[in-house]
């Protein structure tokens, strides 16, 4: 912890009179007292970061005055490492952007690959690799969801996320053998075919956990002491939201319905019917903390609509298209961007002919969605600071890179 005097105009001199009833001569009387501000280290090693993020904040007393968030602590050049791989060797490093949601990485930069290699993918593929990236995205909010909880002193959910998390990381394992960093979906198609009887336990891993999301509900999401820390916290409106490009819960949060897998549908996603979910202030502000929280328990219950219709619908044929084992991708750019758990994930690649991009440009959500901290934390409490840094849920592997 380190601390520095600085300048106090800036706080509300209301927050710096003490009203001394008892003084002499029996008289009431308020005193002008000057407080000291104080600079606080949060991070980069704190339960409530997330990672290795460090937040300096500016505080008076119990008030945080101003946070600024100080990144790089988990910097690892993968852009550049990017521009010297030929692309199916890229996949491996998209599973270290966003560790939680490995298979919805690797689904973007192949498909921005295809896009512009002009690959067409086979329809069993496009299945497989929605389910994957469903599955991933369940997986990825029960993380949020437990996480969560303990940032606002409440362990139990944590126990119960990793518990139904650990069955979607066994169907992971029997699909591929990892359960974390996957490289699963790669150009082209799927690595490996469903293994055997594969949809039969996911249907039934779908039974067990449908019923359990209102069960998490009720253990937190409506906990009074649960919406007394999240709702009327870390408010974005809806013009700060468009104004920071924020996307995914972040944006969704604030009403706005902006998703990528009905508004611009790549793969299979036009053909599969979910609905979008949005905040709307149940328990406080629209787009608060708590409406933030309350996006990603409906999509869980979106992914699994998702799913069974995916597991209906299952074509037979190739899991993977015929490719040369050197692929030469032609000159030319592409930017495309693809719906994450965290929100819009977007590869920027620039061909110049051959094996290997001559340019990646990576824009990860987490980044985005973060640069609004210093907004909703000003004038705000210090318990306050871990109730909003935990509602972006951040990543700090995709905010780094």
């Amino acid at each position: 912890m380190a601390s520095s005097t600085a300048d106090s105009s800036s706080i509300d001199p209301s927050l710096r009179t003490v009203n001394y009833a008892l003084m002499p001569g029996g008289e009431s009387d308020d005193v002008d007292v000057q407080s000291e501000e104080m600079l606080v280290n949060m991070g980069p090693q704190h339960p409530s970061t997330h990672g290795v993020l460090r937040v300096v904040l500016r505080t008076d007393g119990e008030m945080v005055l101003q946070a600024v968030a100080h990144l790089g602590y988990l910097h690892r050049c993968k852009e550049k490492i990017g521009e010297n791989l030929p692309y199916y060797q890229f996949i491996g490093y998209t599973d270290r952007l966003d560790y939680l949601s490995a298979m919805n990485n690797n689904l973007a930069w192949a498909a921005t690959v295809e896009k512009l290699a002009e690959i067409e993918v086979p329809p069993r593929a496009e299945f497989i690799r929605v389910i994957a990236a469903e599955l991933n995205r369940i997986a990825s909010h029960l993380i949020s969801f437990g996480a969560y909880g303990m940032d606002m002193g409440a362990f139990s959910p944590f126990l119960y996320a990793l518990r139904e998390r650990e069955y979607i990381l066994d169907l992971f394992e029997q699909l591929c053998g990892a359960r974390l960093t996957l490289s699963y979906i790669n150009v082209g198609g799927v690595t490996w075919d469903l293994p055997p009887e594969f949809l039969e336990k996911l249907t039934e891993f779908l039974d067990y956990f449908s019923p359990k999301i209102d069960e998490y509900n009720q253990l937190l999401s409506f906990n009074h002491i649960f919406v007394k820390r999240a709702a009327n916290i870390g408010v974005v409106s809806k013009e700060l939201a468009i104004a920071y490009a924020l996307s995914g819960p972040m944006i969704r949060g604030s009403g706005i319905p902006l998703d990528l897998r009905r508004d611009r549908p790549y793969s299979i996603y036009s053909k599969l019917e979910f609905d979008v979910a949005v905040g709307s202030g149940m328990k406080g502000t629209l787009g608060d903390c708590w409406d933030r929280h309350w996006v990603k328990m409906l999509e869980m219950k979106e992914s699994v609509k998702i799913l069974r219709q995916c597991i209906a619908q299952m074509p037979g044929g190739n899991y993977r298209a015929k490719l040369p084992r050197v692929m030469k991708v032609k000159p030319g750019e592409i930017y495309a961007e693809y719906e994450n758990p965290r929100g819009q994930l977007g590869f920027f690649i620039e061909s110049q002919g051959g094996p290997i991009p001559y340019r990646v440009k990576i824009r990860g959500p987490s980044f985005v969605n973060l640069a609004c901290l210093g907004e909703l934390c000003k004038n705000v409490l210090l318990a306050d600071v871990p109730a909003i840094i935990g509602s972006i849920d951040v990543v700090m592997g995709e905010v780094d890179r």
